[in-house]
């Protein structure tokens, strides 16, 4: 297990923090006894700070909070009486309708950036982590770089080697950083106008954009989940069957956490015939499938930037070409008293300008992409074979509805350099950075396949499948087109959009996500969106 750093907190501190939070010290912890809004809002803010979560509300918002009438609880001593009241429900209306209507607002602190993904996998919780976009990871906690210190590494005759070259990755991290921020700062003056606040913020976020792909897997992250005791039940099952050893460390973290709010939610995790059951099935079949594959397939070997070959960023591998006309089957439907067959068949005849009609009629005028058409769209799907960076692949792995899985990551794709890199004149730096984290890789490997992907740096590519129904594909492609988005997940975004209306030849339905943005990168992305908040806050302050 890591050794986790704790956060330090006055006597004083921490005589308010145990009213709200079931641990001083550990990496896991519930938040309670604080209302709904403080909890979201405490979360939001979370994705962007460098600080803890507890930390991050002694200094942010208990200032704003009347936490006087709390003095006499203690959020450390559990829910007794709260159990014994869910025990009687459990037997009157059974363990899975009741499971799935108590939820628990849970911090995951320290945490790779390989197990964030498995706590982000399942589809029915709400996820906030740690942006590599307002945060400089090169700053320190406890003294050390923010990674992950393995102890089946530390064990082994690669300790120094790791922690050494974990260190010089973020070194570059750091040198990186500096160099492209300078370079923006000189093509990019400040104009009239922007405040120094927003100038310097958009700058900083352009530059940790083009930076984050030296960070390796290994960095640590703070996630925020918002979950269903049936949900986390899940995750921890997940957990306890994953290779990884943090990710199985880390399930009894967060089961011994949720016990103190929910604990009749998750009494079967340890019975037997049902949580130990469930995570050994999990495991087994992921373990003999892999010897399957391992059979059949050999290994990659190890390349550098572009050695992906030709392969292309996205690939269309499955749709439906008949998918079109049956979504504008499923808008007739609900208005109609035919079969669905019946309709369809009728949608086939329709002439080019009837079926502008009827879309145009459905989709209505869209005055922002938050306004979004029904269900009539997920009635055709399509499926994308996606060979893109790890940090696009972290910001796309997020969105719940949709079927993702991916493979393990590793440096044998190459790896993608941002031409704000070059342009800074830090390519060699970065590409000594990718080296350094291959050959640890490649040593760590052979004894420890799991642990090695932590020295796998963002910028190696990994390979992905998005499966999603058009109406998710409206969501994904227009939110992550934006001009404010990262140009990673940007260009991904885009080449889905348009395989859409080319390659499955649906372009009435690529034409409806009217929003996806195919503009060029933007100068400094962050720029317009950090004008619209500064004048939000100039106009709350009036």
């Amino acid at each position: 297990m890591s050794l986790y750093i704790p956060e330090e907190f006055t006597e004083e501190e921490r005589a308010v923090l145990r009213r709200y939070v079931t641990n001083l010290d550990g990496p896991v912890f519930a938040l309670v006894n604080l209302p709904e809004v403080v909890r979201g809002a405490l979360f939001a803010r979370y994705s962007r700070s460098s600080k803890g979560l507890r930390r991050l509300f002694l200094d942010e918002f208990v200032g704003e909070l009347d936490v006087s009438a709390d003095a006499a609880l203690d959020a450390t001593l559990g829910v007794h009486r709260a159990e014994q009241l869910y025990e009687r429900v459990f037997v009157e209306y059974g363990d899975d309708s009741v499971a799935q209507l108590g939820g628990v607002h849970l911090a995951c602190e320290q945490a790779s950036n390989l197990l964030t993904k498995v706590l982000e996998w399942g589809r029915l919780a709400s996820y906030l982590e740690q942006s590599t976009r307002y945060i400089g990871y090169d700053e320190r906690l406890g003294g050390r770089y923010r990674y992950f210190r393995d102890a089946e590494i530390l064990r082994s005759p690669y300790a120094v080697r790791y922690v050494a070259d974990m260190d010089r990755l973020f070194d570059a991290y750091g040198e990186v950083t500096r160099a492209v921020a300078e370079h923006v700062r000189r093509v990019t003056p400040k104009v009239p106008g922007d405040s120094d606040f927003v100038y310097r913020t958009a700058v900083r976020a352009k530059a940790l954009d083009a930076a984050r792909g030296v960070l390796p897997a290994g960095a640590l992250s703070n996630v925020g989940i918002y979950a269903s005791g049936q949900a986390y039940e899940q995750l921890v099952l997940r957990l306890r069957a994953h290779p990884l050893p943090e990710a199985r460390a880390y399930a009894e973290l967060v089961l011994e956490e949720l016990r103190k709010v929910i604990p009749s939610f998750l009494r079967r995790v340890d019975l037997p015939e049902r949580g130990g059951a469930a995570a050994a099935y999990l495991a087994a079949t992921r373990e003999r499938t892999e010897g399957v594959a391992q059979r059949l397939f050999a290994p990659m070997a190890t390349g550098g930037p572009g050695s992906g070959g030709e392969e292309p960023l996205v690939r269309l591998v499955d749709f439906d070409p008949d998918g079109e006309a049956k979504v504008l089957a499923a808008m007739l439907y609900p208005h109609l008293d035919r079969p669905e067959e019946e309709i369809e068949a009728r949608v086939l005849r329709l002439s080019p300008a009837e079926r502008a009609e009827l879309v145009a009629a459905y989709v209505g005028e869209r005055t922002n992409r938050r306004l979004k058409p029904g269900r009539a769209l997920e009635r055709t799907s399509y499926r994308f074979d996606v060979l893109a960076d790890y940090g696009a692949f972290r910001d796309l792995q997020r969105h719940r509805l949709l079927t993702v899985e991916w493979q393990a990551f590793g440096p044998q794709h190459g790896y993608v350099r941002p031409a704000l890199v070059d342009e800074a004149g830090v390519a060699g730096l970065f590409d000594e950075a990718m080296e350094r984290s291959a050959e640890l890789y490649d040593l760590l490997r052979p004894e420890l396949p799991q642990q090695a992907g932590y020295a796998v740096c963002l910028a190696h590519r990994v390979r992905f499948v998005l499966q999603l129904n058009a109406r998710a594909a409206m969501h994904l492609l227009e939110l992550r087109s934006s001009p404010q988005g990262h140009p990673g997940y940007r260009s991904v975004a885009q080449e889905m959009h348009r395989l859409i209306a080319e390659g499955a030849g649906h372009r009435a339905l690529a034409d409806m996500m009217s929003f996806v943005d195919h503009a060029d990168e933007a100068t400094l992305e962050r720029l317009e969106a950090e004008r619209r908040a500064e004048g939000r806050r100039v106009a709350a302050s009036r």
